[in-house]
């Protein structure tokens, strides 16, 4: 088995660093505890080094294949210990947010990471791709789907969403 060069290693430091944010979001999403998400990013970053000898720079963009992989490694975290986390049900912690610029849009940005914790992973994943602004050809791709099939899901997604919060009253500014 060959060796990574140091060359090789600074390259995927500077790839994961520049787009860490990436990481941290799936993380972010995936995990209420603050020591999970640590261990979901160390995972997330681990399986990202062991497949970037594979990574192909003509095939995809490399801010497609980390979320590709992010994502999978949370979905497969989130399967295997499925039934712990029921047993941590009472964890609401979000001490990673991006910083919101007034106390009302902390109040969103909480509320909005709380509905995509209770999606299912591949609805999470789907929506969080959508936030970053990903078309729905990138987010085909990203989870081994079809452009359209992506769109009609999104589409059930913001459906369902907006019947779950119909009898919420929204204030009028």
């Amino acid at each position: 088995m060959t060796t990574a060069t140091e060359a090789q290693r600074h390259h995927f430091a500077e790839l994961l660093g520049q787009h860490q944010g990436i990481v941290l979001k799936v993380a972010r999403s995936y995990c209420r505890d603050a020591e999970d998400r640590r261990d979901l990013l160390q995972e997330i970053s681990i399986q990202a080094w062991q497949g970037f000898a594979g990574f192909d720079a003509t095939r995809a963009q490399f801010s497609t294949w980390l979320y590709r992989i992010a994502l999978n490694v949370a979905i497969t975290r989130v399967r295997a210990v499925r039934v712990r986390q029921r047993h941590h049900a009472d964890n609401h912690d979000i001490d990673t947010l991006p910083a919101a610029d007034t106390t009302e849009d902390a109040a969103q940005l909480t509320q909005l990471y709380a509905v995509i914790q209770a999606l299912p992973p591949l609805d999470r994943a789907l929506v969080l791709l959508h936030l970053d602004d990903c078309s729905h050809r990138q987010i085909g791709e990203v989870l081994g789907i079809s452009a359209s099939n992506a769109a009609t899901r999104l589409h059930r997604i913001k459906q369902q969403l907006r019947e779950q919060f119909a009898d919420t009253p929204t204030r009028q500014g």
